[in-house]
């Protein structure tokens, strides 16, 4: 999955130049967290939210509601917005965006097709597609596992588990907090299937099992 499966395609933008309250309000109206910066068509940054809230206690400490709608009224969009501006590209691995934002402790990248937005993706899109990936909005049972880091061993437990007649709707793997040499698998499975037999056969052949309806 890439970040052109993801990302939102009707992307709203403000100029450096517009107020600060405009930023805010386009925001507050489109319940969305960040707005690219668009310079002559070129993305030059983003506006945040947080970069909001960030600016108006250094400007507007000892100032009451109506000086500080005033000010935010004057201020602009490049004098409020980040100084660092990362982005991504629509054919960039999903989770990939999710690490950069992750590491840079950002909440959105811009996508940029050449110098063209053609999108932004958001950590709300990160949570969908984690949604999407684990298969958590349909029915049936989580399994969750430690199993040997060798070849095949995914598969073996999957046709274990598919033996109880239960369909797989998601794989998950980790090698985080975990024994050397070996994963910890996640597998969403199907609602149909032998619930109490499955979980007789994986809790007697492997090692921190947890099952759950």
């Amino acid at each position: 999955m890439f970040v052109a499966d993801w990302m939102t395609r009707e992307v709203l933008t403000v100029a450096p130049d517009d107020s600060v309250s405009h930023a805010m309000h386009l925001m507050r109206d489109r319940k969305i967290k960040h707005l690219p910066v668009l310079r002559e068509g070129k993305v030059i940054g983003v506006i945040s939210d947080r970069d909001i809230k960030a600016f108006c206690p250094s400007k507007a400490t000892a100032l009451d509601v109506y000086e500080i709608n005033y000010l935010l009224a004057k201020a602009t969009v490049k004098e409020a917005m980040g100084t660092q501006l990362t982005t991504t590209t629509p054919d960039t691995p999903v989770e990939g965006a999710a690490l950069v934002m992750l590491e840079a402790n950002i909440g959105c990248l811009p996508v940029l097709d050449g110098e063209k937005l053609v999108g932004i993706i958001s950590d709300r899109d990160i949570f969908r597609a984690l949604v999407d990936i684990t298969g958590v909005r349909h029915p049936g049972h989580r399994v969750c596992l430690v199993l040997p880091d060798r070849p095949g061993s995914i598969r073996e437990v999957a046709d274990r588990i598919r033996s109880h007649g239960f369909s797989l709707s998601g794989i998950l793997s980790s090698y985080e907090k975990v024994p050397q040499g070996s994963r910890r698998v996640v597998i969403r499975t199907g609602a149909a299937g032998d619930f109490e037999a499955l979980r007789a056969d994986l809790e007697k052949s492997y090692t921190a099992v947890d099952i759950r309806k």
